[in-house]
């Protein structure tokens, strides 16, 4: 099992940035995939980005262009850079970590991103 801890969320105004830091302890090993996955108030949880350990990564719509992810294998971290933040980007932000041939994730605490108008 993998324990994750994630951090750096916030209060930011529209326009502004965060970054996010998920560092992962147990068992990593290199056929890992890790992201984040973010849930609004009254809506599913949904992917926002992940990164594979070969450094391939999927984005959502509608982040591309204003996140940014990256990992770094040899500290099992995980980082999510957030430019231009929207109103609608307000949501719990969890991260995950899963074999990549088998969904079967563990999950961070989650951290609270507020983005004001």
């Amino acid at each position: 099992q993998v324990q994750l801890v994630d951090s750096g969320g916030g209060l930011v105004q529209a326009g502004g940035s965060l970054n996010l830091s998920c560092a992962a302890s147990g068992s990593i090993g290199n056929d890992y995939v890790m992201g984040w996955y973010r849930q609004a108030p009254g809506k599913q949880r949904e992917l926002v980005a992940h990164i594979i350990s070969a450094g391939n990564t999927l984005y959502a719509d509608s982040v591309k262009d204003r996140f940014t992810i990256s990992r770094d294998n040899a500290k099992n971290t995980v980082y999510l850079q957030m430019n231009t933040l929207k109103p609608e980007d307000t949501a719990v932000y969890y991260c995950f970590a899963s074999v990549e041939t088998l969904w079967r994730p563990d999950w961070g605490q989650g951290t609270q991103v507020t983005v004001s108008t």
